[in-house]
């Protein structure tokens, strides 16, 4: 090929950004805020949709609601950091996302019967049969968005932004301290929910993506455990209510069941969390993935 060919088919290098947008806080701040009133503004629109139609055509409104607000969150997230960052969004890349997301929706869904394998086995919850298919279109629909939303925004943004800065441990910290934070205002929500999605979902999902550098096994796992335990087990979720494929109602103490909030404020839930957690960071440290503060 002839030197001015090769030349006229190169795309032409991105002019750099000013000094202010380069800096690491500014571009997390943008990206997280665009990106949040993004999520929040389709799921109002989304519910908006749903109240507006038939009844008959909820559920189906649910779910294309949420799969239209994953759709812009990945669009508007591969966008942004293709313009901030001057770079391609390898964390989303398409290539690997079948993959990422069957292994983690495998292992969340794993995740959260043990949990329930642990409260059946401490006479916590009682299997009553079944209960029926007509809560599964709600369940898939919350779960999705709020797989993807949530993962985006804080493990994509939040948690990569930091650590590229300050490193892994205080990443995860400041990212699941915000993670549980955004959750205590849910219903049924106590200092003990807050804790304990701060230690269980802040911190493994964290951990995830660390040891994968991608965001789809995140999304997956964080899917899997939310529809397992709303839409399998019929379970509260962050203290959304359920109707479950199978009856499992608990009973005890708050501690035992995750009160009004849901068995992921149990004990059960903190200790198999922790035990994942503690799993995959003795895994990142040997895989020398665990970043120190620049």
């Amino acid at each position: 090929m002839p030197e001015s060919d090769a030349g006229a088919s190169a795309p032409p290098a991105a002019a750099p950004l000013p000094a202010p947008w380069r800096w690491m806080p500014v571009q997390l701040l943008l990206l997280f805020l665009v990106l949040a009133a993004i999520d929040l503004a389709c799921q109002l629109l989304g519910a908006h949709l749903v109240h507006a139609v038939p009844a008959v055509l909820r559920d189906a409104a649910g779910l294309c609601a949420a799969l239209f607000l994953s759709a812009a969150m990945i669009v508007a997230y591969r966008s942004l950091v293709r313009w901030l960052e001057r770079r391609t969004a390898t964390e989303l890349q398409a290539a690997n996302a079948a993959r990422g997301l069957a292994q983690g929706i495998v292992a969340g869904a794993a995740l959260f019967a043990l949990v329930y394998a642990i409260l059946w086995g401490c006479s916590v919850v009682t299997f009553a049969g079944y209960g029926g298919l007509s809560g599964l279109g709600s369940a898939l629909a919350v779960a999705i968005a709020s797989a993807v939303g949530e993962e985006i925004v804080f493990r994509g943004v939040v948690f990569r932004r930091l650590e590229e800065g300050l490193g892994t441990t205080i990443a995860l910290v400041i990212s699941a301290v915000l993670f549980g934070l955004v959750h205590a205002g849910n219903r049924g929500a106590t200092w003990i929910s807050t804790l304990a999605i701060v230690l269980e979902s802040g911190v493994l999902l964290g951990l995830v993506y660390t040891a994968t550098r991608s965001l789809w096994l995140p999304i997956g796992l964080h899917f899997g455990w939310n529809f397992t335990e709303g839409g399998i087990f019929g379970a509260a979720v962050s203290g959304g209510l359920n109707t479950g494929l199978i009856i499992a109602p608990l009973s005890g103490s708050s501690l035992a069941t995750g009160g009004a909030f849901g068995p992921e404020a149990s004990l059960a839930a903190l200790i198999v969390s922790l035990c994942a957690s503690t799993a995959l960071a003795c895994y990142v440290v040997r895989a020398g993935a665990w970043r120190s503060k620049r």
